[in-house]
Formats: structure tokens, sequence, C-alpha cells
């Protein structure tokens, strides 16, 4: 005969195998007498075979609740402890979150973002992956991230795309640069000089050549990183075109950062996710931690620019 064991029918078995009276068994399960009899009774049905002899005065285990007894001594600490670890994930006090982004949203938003969370839950294991825009599909694609922080890209029948915040872009240079002093560039102006450009995976490169499509920029370098095009800059080796998340790398005596105005002149930050993810509790609250402050932070950067310009 089979059935239904609850934990219920578990610890009330456990109570009454353990005081061997009703009453006090009934009392530590926080049920009425006549509740936890039927309970009892329900489990022995369901298993098909009496677990205790009553009389007026005695309670005792039978051979066959000898048994049980010690399958539950096995199993009910097992059990416990499932319950209670996952109790853990539920109330964010264990838990793993896998994130990739463009190297400019770690670097510029998320160091904060991730401090925060960690101090609220410091028994959450956060996974981080640095990656290029391509990169960042491809990890939440092959399920190796919980989500992802791309600038916009396409999101295929298997994958989400949401925007939750934009930036602009900035010509950078040095002092002496013929367009320093200026106040405001035009991508046609920028264009009749030549600009450290980066590789073409980069989220910044495909947005700043799909703005001008079909024309090109007039390419001083190619590199990899801002800091290496900091560098280059600062010895007089050229300028460059960086958005708004990327100017703290470029915050170097002698550099000056002008707004330039392009065709397609704001670049999405998406949270991208597959459709049939199914998150952890730990990383929907931090999904919701990004939805309530990324685009605060950086129209906050936005703003420290133009007071510094």
């Amino acid at each position: 005969m089979s059935m239904n064991l609850s934990l219920r029918h578990m610890k009330a078995f456990c109570a009454l195998a353990a005081t061997r009276n009703f009453t006090r068994a009934a009392e530590q399960c926080s049920l009425t007498q006549s509740a936890f009899s039927a309970m009892i009774s329900n489990l022995e049905r369901g298993l098909g075979v009496k677990l205790f002899s009553r009389n007026t005065r005695n309670v005792e285990l039978t051979a066959e609740g000898e048994v049980f007894s010690e399958m539950m001594g096995h199993l009910m600490p097992e059990t416990e402890r499932v319950l209670a670890e996952m109790q853990d994930y539920v109330q964010r006090r264990k838990g793993r979150v896998a994130i990739a982004a463009l190297p400019t949203i770690f670097s510029a938003l998320l160091p904060d973002i991730i401090a925060a969370f960690l101090a609220k839950h410091p028994g959450i294991e956060l996974i981080i992956e640095d990656v290029a825009s391509t990169t960042c599909v491809e990890l939440v694609r092959n399920r190796r991230v919980d989500f992802a922080l791309c600038a916009s890209a396409a999101p295929g029948t298997d994958l989400i795309i949401e925007v939750l915040a934009s930036d602009t872009f900035y010509f950078i240079c040095r002092g002496d640069h013929s367009l320093a002093a200026r106040k405001r560039l035009s991508a046609t102006e920028v264009q009749k000089h030549p600009i450290i450009v980066f590789e073409t995976a980069s989220s910044i490169r495909q947005h700043l050549d799909a703005s001008i499509y079909p024309r090109q920029w007039i390419q001083a370098f190619q590199v990899n990183s801002l800091s290496t095009a900091a560098g280059l800059i600062s010895a007089g080796l050229g300028a460059t075109i960086v958005p708004t998340l990327g100017l703290r790398q470029f915050n170097l005596p002698g550099l000056a950062a002008i707004p330039v105005t392009l065709p397609i002149n704001r670049r999405e930050l998406c949270l991208l996710r597959r459709k049939d993810a199914t998150e952890s509790v730990a990383a929907r609250e931090f999904i919701a931690l990004l939805k309530n402050s990324l685009a605060k932070k950086v129209e906050h950067m936005g703003t420290l620019q133009a007071v510094r310009a």
C-alpha cells in the first residue's frame, strides 16, 4: 500500500516515538490531541501497519514501529538539513549569481551595485565575466551565466533583451588638439581627423561604424582596451571616441572630453536573458537592483562630465 508521506507525518511520528504520550506529542506539533491522533492513524493506515500499541496507560512502538523509527532516525536529520539549506537559498543566505557584462559597464557601474548586494547577502557567490558584447550573448545562450549586460544586440528567438539605460559619446583628445577647445562636435567634424579605433568585436566600434555607415573613420591605430587608447592620446598619438561609461579611463591630466553628436546618438545598455530561464531568487534580486539603479548611475556620470566641462 502506498501513501504520500509528508513532513508533518514524519514529525508527528518522531514526537510520539520520543514522548510515548499523545498529549505531549500533540503539543510539540502544535496540534489538538484529536487532530494529532487522526494524523497518526492516517500514517498507519497509509503504511498498512500498526506503528504503536496503545492502552489506557502506555504507548509503545510495535516491532514495525521500531523499524520505522530507525529509518526516521536517518531520514529526519537529512530532511531537515535539506529544508534548512533550501531556506538559505530562498532567504538569499546562500546561492550563486553568474553575470557577464561589457568591461565598461563592469568598471563604471557594477562595483557599487555588487558591493551593496554582497553587503546585504554575504553568503551569495558572484561570478563575473567582463567580455565583449558578442561573448555576452554566447554566455547567456549557452547557460554559462544567469544574465548579461551588454550593448543592444539582436535577441534571437531564444533570448530576451530589455533596455535598462543608454549613454552618449565623447571625443577624447589632448589639450593641444585642434578640436580641444570646442564645446560640442558633430560626427562630420570628427571624421576629418584620424582616431584610435577599437577592435571589431567591441560594442563601441560597432556603434561608431554603424553611425556613419557606409562612410568610415580615418584610423590612427586599432587597440583592444580603453587604457591603451588613453596612453596613446596622452603621448600625442591621436584621439578617440568613447561612450559615457568609458570616460573614467581618460580622466588624465592634459586630456579633454568633448560631447559628440552622432547620427545614432545613444548606445542602449541592455539586460540579456534566455526566454526559458528561471532565475534563482538571488539572481532576481540582483536584476531588480540593476533595474532600480543603472539608469540613474549612467545619468549621474553624464551630469558629472557636464560639470567638469
